[in-house]
């Protein structure tokens, strides 16, 4: 009877394919729930081989990102992500970025993530951003001698916002919009200051941002009641860099589970804030 090939080649062809089976399976395993994600992406391995994370963040931004008035850009996502780099086994980068061109600068590769970012549908089409860490709202501040009690009040007089953002598009969705005289200024910081010194009857501002303001400040300021609906924080990466993002989300989530985030969020709000799960 002629025998069909060789034995030690069969062997050898039945000992191959096992390997590269169990090799497919292994990839499946560790990519299974995750098969959008494009096995070359090297996002995660880049930032560790270069040794450094580049943050970006709008410097004016209290108490998320600002200058403390002694050079130190400092806030809760600088402590958040300097956090996140130590467990990751990097440096820490500051970046500060313009905020108008932010996006560029992290398709660029000038930066790697970008903090401080309310989640928006755009947004979230053109990058790929972390779950919400810090929740707020939309506010209108008011010095203490106004008389302005509701947001309707504000008609024919001066509000402040920042250019190009979400309390913008916000404002300019109202129904007084038409009534009211609108200052674009280029962050929360300036509209607060610009408040303080009396040339705005309000400022439309980030929650996060108006209350530590107010907490800060010898003047008097009151809250209007309208909250121009719920907004959450997200850290932006790149479109294609899940990896590092997802061990963005791993290392966040320790640091949620371990009491951490919640003193970084405590020493700027004087309670716990933070919403990551």
């Amino acid at each position: 009877m002629k025998q069909l090939g060789h034995p030690h080649l069969f062997v050898w062809f039945a000992t191959t394919a096992l390997i590269l089976a169990v090799a497919a399976g292994a990839l499946w395993v560790r990519n299974a729930g995750r098969m959008d994600v494009p096995v070359s992406d090297g996002s995660l391995q880049k930032v560790l081989d270069a040794g450094q994370l580049l943050f970006g963040f709008d410097a004016d931004f209290p108490p998320m990102s600002f200058d403390d008035g002694k050079g130190e850009i400092v806030g809760f996502d600088i402590d958040m992500i300097q956090e996140f780099c130590s467990r990751l086994g990097v440096r820490f980068i500051k970046r500060p970025i313009n905020w108008n061109t932010k996006e560029d600068d992290l398709n660029s590769g000038r930066v790697d993530c970008i903090g401080g970012l309310l989640i928006t549908p755009g947004r979230a089409e053109r990058m790929n951003l972390s779950e919400p860490y810090v929740k707020e709202a939309l506010i209108f501040v008011v010095p203490g001698s106004s008389s302005a009690r509701t947001m309707h009040d504000l008609k024919g007089r001066k509000i402040g916002v920042q250019s190009g953002s979400k309390p913008q598009e916000a404002l300019k969705a109202l129904d007084i919009y038409k009534e009211i005289s609108v200052v674009e200024l280029k962050n929360n910081l300036d509209i607060l200051q610009e408040l303080k010194r009396g040339t705005l009857d309000a400022g439309l501002v980030d929650s996060v941002a108006a209350y530590y303001f107010v907490a800060l400040s010898s003047e008097r300021y009151f809250v209007l009641p309208e909250r121009l609906g719920e907004e959450k924080f997200a850290i932006g990466f790149r479109k294609n860099d899940k990896a590092l993002r997802d061990r963005f989300q791993e290392i966040v989530s320790e640091m949620k589970a371990d009491g951490t985030l919640g003193r970084i969020s405590e020493k700027w709000f004087e309670s716990d804030i933070t919403i990551v799960r």
